[in-house]
């Protein structure tokens, strides 16, 4: 496994995904997110509006339990969080 995704929330043109990076994954977290975030965006039509992308990462390939955790529908610790802007006017 790659890169796997769901989506958790979208509420004021942001929308919240939970990646999880499996051992065939060998970009960086940020590589992860933009992928991921622009992948949802482009393909889903209710999310062509967003201006903005949440995403929560959980790395299985450095802690490898993660998996077997997440299998069982335990709550598991993020590794990283990362925000995608869509559009650099709405930087400040």
């Amino acid at each position: 496994m790659g890169l796997s995704s769901r989506l958790m929330k979208y509420n004021n043109g942001v929308f919240h995904l939970e990646v999880v990076i499996g051992r065939k994954w060998e970009k960086n977290y940020s590589a992860a997110a933009a992928e991921m975030a622009y992948c949802w965006k482009q393909t889903n039509e209710e999310l062509t509006g967003a201006i903005a992308c949440k995403v929560y990462i959980i790395d299985t390939k450095k802690h490898p339990y993660k998996q077997l955790l997440i299998n069982s529908e335990v709550d598991v610790e993020y590794d990283a969080r990362k925000g995608i802007l869509f559009y650099r006017q709405h930087l400040n």
